[in-house]
């Protein structure tokens, strides 16, 4: 098909250009918001073994970095990253500054790594609440604020029978983890509540529950321990030689922790429910390695700031990046 004339011009190829820019940045952020949502059921995504997926899966992916994920563990919200992405350099580092006097509980205009775990666990509660209340405001089908199991159903799974038939199990164990979060058990789940139901990794009383569907799942001998040909079942069918050899090694130096060739609840309970801790301490490690140029095991306020876009991002650098391609592309013709 012929172009129109105008895309033959340069002021075209320049408009062409730019709205592809547009649509990249647009794909960007949607990924990035699809990232954070829930998996089916209401509760977090699971990886494929059922394990509770960890807060930073998306941070690397085949080898490449996501951003997303550092920033986020910053702003403590998907929208507020977002936002910040689409801010002007100097304001997203006026910004950025205004956080770390809040994060700098010493008030020394340093960031000791201390400083920078705490505030990224208050991150990572800050994302849950955030994710629960997008979840809450979907599933509240007359908007009052609470949700009934039926809200949930039908949010999650629909109303067409053979669709329910299907995921007959999955759809008794959300219905039982609903009923434990229903703290005073009225039949609907608050917003307090319905956290407990779609976060229940992140909810102490909600362990049990956690680890009851855990054991019916996987230790199919009924014996209280879960062995490596239980752990894991039906997957080996689709998988290669290789896949179980990996398998076999992380569920020997990994999982069994006592080494006696089985899972017992408790490291069933540490596979299963990845540590916010840990992650936290990943993700000060990556942050320092970025910014801490002097080496002195603490950030200045001027450090953070020089690499604000490491921490919060903004969208003014990627649009400069845009225009110096505009300017390349138009020297080329």
């Amino acid at each position: 098909m012929r172009l129109p004339k105008i895309f033959c011009s340069r002021l075209g190829f320049i408009a062409l250009l730019m709205l592809c820019c547009s649509s990249l940045e647009y794909a960007s952020a949607a990924s990035a918001h699809i990232h954070t949502q829930h998996g089916k059921g209401g509760s977090k995504e699971r990886t494929e073994d059922g394990a509770f997926s960890p807060r930073d899966s998306g941070h690397y992916q085949d080898g490449e970095h996501h951003n997303e994920f550092d920033h986020e563990a910053i702003l403590g919200s998907v929208r507020e990253a977002e936002e910040f992405d689409k801010l002007p350099i100097e304001e997203s580092k006026r910004r950025l500054k205004v956080l770390l006097t809040k994060m700098d509980l010493n008030l020394d205009q340093f960031i000791e790594r201390n400083e920078l775990k705490a505030w990224i666990l208050r991150s990572f509660k800050m994302l849950s609440d955030e994710e629960s209340k997008d979840r809450l405001e979907d599933a509240d089908s007359d908007e009052d604020g609470r949700v009934t199991w039926d809200e949930i159903l039908q949010d999650t799974y629909g109303t067409d029978p053979e669709d329910l038939a299907i995921e007959d199990k999955a759809i008794q164990n959300d219905k039982d983890t609903f009923d434990v979060a229903d703290l005073n058990q009225d039949g609907y789940l608050n917003p307090i509540e319905f956290k407990a139901y779609t976060h229940p990794e992140e909810e102490p009383r909600m362990m049990d529950i956690i680890m009851k569907q855990a054991m019916e799942d996987y230790d199919k001998d009924g014996d209280s321990y879960v062995s490596f040909q239980e752990f894991l079942g039906a997957r080996a069918e689709s998988h290669d030689k290789e896949w179980l050899l990996v398998e076999k090694e992380k569920f020997d130096n990994e999982y069994d922790k006592d080494k006696d060739g089985k899972l017992n609840q408790n490291e069933m309970k540490a596979w299963l429910i990845p540590s916010n801790e840990d992650i936290a301490d990943d993700e000060v490690e990556h942050l320092f390695a970025a910014s801490d140029d002097d080496h002195d095991n603490r950030l200045s306020f001027e450090e953070i700031l020089e690499h604000h876009d490491v921490f919060v991002g903004s969208e003014a650098t990627d649009y400069g990046d845009h225009l110096q391609e505009i300017h390349r592309f138009e020297d080329e013709l």
